[in-house]
């Protein structure tokens, strides 16, 4: 490996570390709730709001904090999410009033956003050889599919050890660490879009338009779907959304440029985020609830749990994944990835009340991990290989936008879902036992057909080859990417 090789190798595992941390603590933190709720004092329902307000300030910056890579510089603004994240980190674990924490949770989806639109920028500017690219998205895809379940298993581990002060202060040192790292082997390079001026009006829009329909969103269990709150709100989001495309349409340097939509593989691939996100939360959060609630699992057992499909993930995000991509394209791989999937989300269907692991939860969770470890790699290149390098971290932006959009949706229909079955077989108020499993098994089939309707667009509508052609790199001006090398 040349030392040019080896350097680009290193900047991506210090991005990869970033991201890791970003997406650990989206789920590290449910483990704790229990003991947050005791400590400081919340409600049920206000003890919502220690997840909410990530999730909302995650969702509604991450098309801003992407555009803002564009026109300022990748490393400047993930340098400048990393600490954001991490003050925010520290300042939500030692807080000792609900406003404090709450806040701290905002300000680390702030950062969490800035951090994961410009470091997916970052790897893929890094990477411009067909090859090596597939290699370096399948180890961002098994960090962001892997991130999670740790999640739980770590969460389980310090919060039963030390507290639940130190899911949050567990980010400190890596906070620290990836900054300073990221100084050292992460190249600074120009901004991409570099002279042209924000714009002020679509950013206002979008990100006020984001926030409500993630509030509305979020929210919709507690306050009903068809609710004045739920509806009204959804309702401004849409006007905001479309006063949005209203000033993209007439500016001259507009946050995102409409014509990216008209781009088959950047159009589909954020509606097969959408279903792929949904079908994921199915998976994580409905069968961690199964085996905690149903077949009575600790917290550390529900990570332990999920470690073969994490171990799978590994070797086929690593390694497999960017194989099958350079031999096949993106369309066979993500296909056959999101099938499996499917069908695992579909064996869960018929886990029963006294489920055994080996028979009931294993085969599912080593199909899950197949799908995931295959899938995730060429969704990224999809979504990211049809834009020009100026746009690079726009397009960034609206990929993790439709994960998260996706994911936020999905959990909440799905959970919708499952609870109305499980109250439907509740004993004088209280779910039973085969009530809340009818709930889940419900809830996974409905994600298992997102992921199978995700395959269908896949097979169906995706190009077969992506090439993007960027102005201004390489010998002749030119630079071609070929998604899927064949």
């Amino acid at each position: 490996m040349t030392p040019e090789n080896r350097a680009r190798w290193l900047a991506l595992m210090v991005l990869c570390f970033g991201s890791f941390m970003i997406v650990l603590d989206t789920t590290i933190v449910n483990v704790a709730l229990p003991s947050i709720r005791t400590d400081l004092g919340f409600t049920e329902s206000s003890l919502a709001w220690v997840v909410n307000a990530y999730m909302l300030f995650f969702g509604g910056f991450l098309l801003l904090g992407g555009r803002l890579g564009d026109l300022y510089g990748y490393r400047r603004m993930f340098l400048i999410g990393i600490t954001l994240f991490t003050l925010a980190s520290v300042a939500s674990g030692v807080a000792s009033s609900q406003a404090v924490l709450v806040i701290g949770r905002a300000a680390q989806g702030l950062g969490g956003a800035v951090v994961s639109a410009t470091g997916l920028s970052l790897m893929m500017s890094l990477f411009t050889d067909p090859a090596d690219r597939a290699k370096a998205m399948g180890v961002v895809g098994f960090v962001s599919a892997g991130g999670g379940s740790v999640g739980v298993l770590l969460g389980g581990i310090l919060t039963s050890a030390l507290g639940w002060h130190w899911v949050f202060l567990v980010n400190l040192p890596i906070g620290v660490a990836v900054y300073a790292l990221s100084l050292t082997y992460v190249p600074a390079g120009r901004a991409a879009a570099s002279g042209i001026r924000l714009d002020i009006a679509g950013a206002v829009t979008v990100t006020a338009s984001l926030m409500l329909a993630v509030y509305a969103i979020v929210n919709g269990n507690e306050a009903g779907w068809t609710s004045i709150q739920t509806t009204g709100l959804l309702a401004a989001a849409a006007v905001l959304l479309s006063v949005f495309f209203a000033i993209e349409a007439r500016i001259s340097s507009p946050l995102v440029q409409l014509g990216l939509f008209r781009r088959r593989n950047i159009a589909t691939a954020n509606v097969m985020g959408v279903l792929w996100a949904a079908a994921m939360f199915a998976w994580f959060f409905l069968s961690a609830l199964y085996l905690q609630l149903v077949l009575g699992y600790s917290p550390l057992q529900v990570g332990l749990a999920f470690l073969p499909a994490n171990l799978i993930m590994a070797v086929f995000s690593v390694g497999i994944s960017a194989k099958l991509v350079i031999r096949f394209g993106i369309r066979p791989p993500l296909a056959a990835g999101l099938l499996l999937a499917g069908f695992g989300l579909l064996l869960f269907v018929r886990a029963p009340v006294d489920g055994n692991f080996l028979v009931d939860v294993l085969p599912s969770m080593v199909l899950l991990g197949v799908g995931a470890g295959m899938a995730f790699n060429p969704m990224l290149l999809a979504a990211m290989s049809d834009v020009e390098p100026h746009q690079s971290g726009l397009a960034s932006g609206l990929v993790n936008t439709s994960f998260m959009m996706g994911g936020a949706l999905g959990l909440a229909l799905l959970a919708s879902l499952a609870a109305a079955r499980a109250h439907d077989g509740s004993i004088s108020g209280h779910p039973s036992l085969v009530g809340l499993t009818d709930g889940y098994h419900a809830a996974f089939a409905l994600g298992a057909a997102f992921a199978i309707a995700a395959a269908v667009l896949a097979v169906t509508v995706l190009r077969t080859r992506v090439q993007a052609v960027a102005e201004g790199n390489g010998a002749d001006g030119t630079l071609t990417i070929a998604a899927a090398a064949e």
